[in-house]
C-alpha cells in the first residue's frame, strides 16, 4: 500500500474517534466515509452482519453498537436527524472483519483496528492478572494472622497442616488439597498459586470470618477452632454454589509465581527505559 494512503487513513481513523468521560467510541457515519462507503445503507448492511458476530461471540450487542441519531446540516442550515451508531472498539474490529478486504481502505481498517483490540486485550489481561496476585497476597497475610492467632490459643504448627487440608475438603466439594493438587496438575508449588481470584478471594474471606471469631468468640484449642473454620468454609461454599460457582471445577490459572517474575522483569526493563 502507498505510504501515503496508509498515513492518511491512520489519520483519519484517529481523527474520528471520540470519547464519552471514559468509553471510546466512533461514529457509523463517521467510519462509513472514512472507508468510502458511498451509500450508508451498503454500510449498514456490514453494521448488522457485526452485530449478528457479536451476539454470537456472546457479547450485549447494545454494550458496542448504540443507538444514537446525529444531526446533518442540509440546505439553507436546515438540520435534519439520521439513525447512527456509536461503535466501540470491538465493534470497530469485528467490522472490519465483514469488510471487503480487497480494498486498500478496509485492509487497513482491518489490521488497524486488530492491533487496536489486541492491545486494549493485553491491558485486560495484564489488570486480571495484578488483581489476582494482589488477591493471593492478601490470602498469604490473611494466613499468617491466623497462624499467629491460632499459636496463641495453644494450637500447635502440626494441627495447622491438618485443619487446611479439611477446610479445602470443605470448599473444594469433597475434594482434598492433594485431590486439587492432582486435578490441576500442581507438583511441588502451591495449590492457591493456580486459582482463580474468585476461589482466592472466597479462601480469604472464610479465613478473615474464622480470625475474627476466635477473637470476639474467644475461642481456644484444636476443636473449637476447627469446628469455626469448617462452618466458615462451608458457608462461603454454599454461597458459591448458589451464585452457580464450583471451585472444584474452575480450570486452573498460570502459575502465580511466574507472573510475579514476569512483572518483577518488566519493571526492571521499564526503569532502564527511562
Amino acid at each position: 500500500m502507498d505510504t501515503s494512503i496508509t498515513t492518511k487513513l491512520l489519520q483519519s481513523l484517529e481523527d474520528i474517534k471520540q470519547t464519552d468521560e471514559w468509553t471510546e467510541f466512533r461514529s457509523a457515519r463517521d467510519l462509513q466515509h472514512v472507508l468510502w462507503y458511498a451509500q450508508w445503507r451498503n454500510f449498514e448492511w456490514v453494521i448488522q452482519k457485526a452485530k449478528i458476530s457479536c451476539r454470537e461471540a456472546g457479547y450485549k450487542v447494545s454494550d458496542h453498537f448504540a443507538d444514537v441519531s446525529k444531526p446533518i446540516i442540509w440546505w439553507k442550515w436546515a438540520v435534519q436527524y439520521v439513525d447512527d451508531y456509536h461503535l466501540s472498539r470491538y465493534a470497530c474490529y469485528i467490522i472490519a472483519q465483514n469488510w471487503d478486504s480487497k480494498k486498500q481502505e478496509i485492509a487497513f481498517a482491518q489490521a488497524y483496528f486488530a492491533v487496536k483490540t489486541r492491545k486494549q486485550e493485553l491491558i485486560e489481561e495484564k489488570m486480571k492478572e495484578l488483581e489476582r496476585l494482589r488477591a493471593r497476597r492478601k490470602l498469604t497475610a490473611t494466613e499468617k494472622d491466623f497462624q499467629e492467632l491460632a499459636f496463641e490459643r495453644w494450637v500447635d504448627g502440626r494441627w495447622i497442616g491438618r485443619i487446611r487440608s479439611k477446610w479445602d475438603t470443605v470448599l473444594f466439594g469433597g475434594n482434598t488439597t492433594q485431590d486439587m493438587k492432582d486435578k490441576l496438575w500442581v507438583k511441588s508449588w502451591p495449590l492457591a498459586d493456580v486459582l482463580p481470584t474468585v476461589t482466592l478471594k472466597a479462601k480469604d474471606l472464610a479465613t478473615e470470618v474464622t480470625n475474627h471469631n476466635m477473637q470476639n468468640k474467644n475461642l481456644y484449642w484444636e476443636n473449637q477452632i476447627t469446628h469455626e473454620h469448617i462452618k466458615n468454609n462451608a458457608w462461603v461454599r454454599d454461597f458459591l454454589e448458589k451464585r452457580g460457582i464450583n471451585p472444584e471445577e474452575l480450570p486452573p490459572e498460570k502459575d502465580l509465581k511466574k507472573i510475579e517474575r514476569k512483572l518483577k522483569s518488566d519493571e526492571k526493563k521499564l526503569w532502564k527505559s527511562e
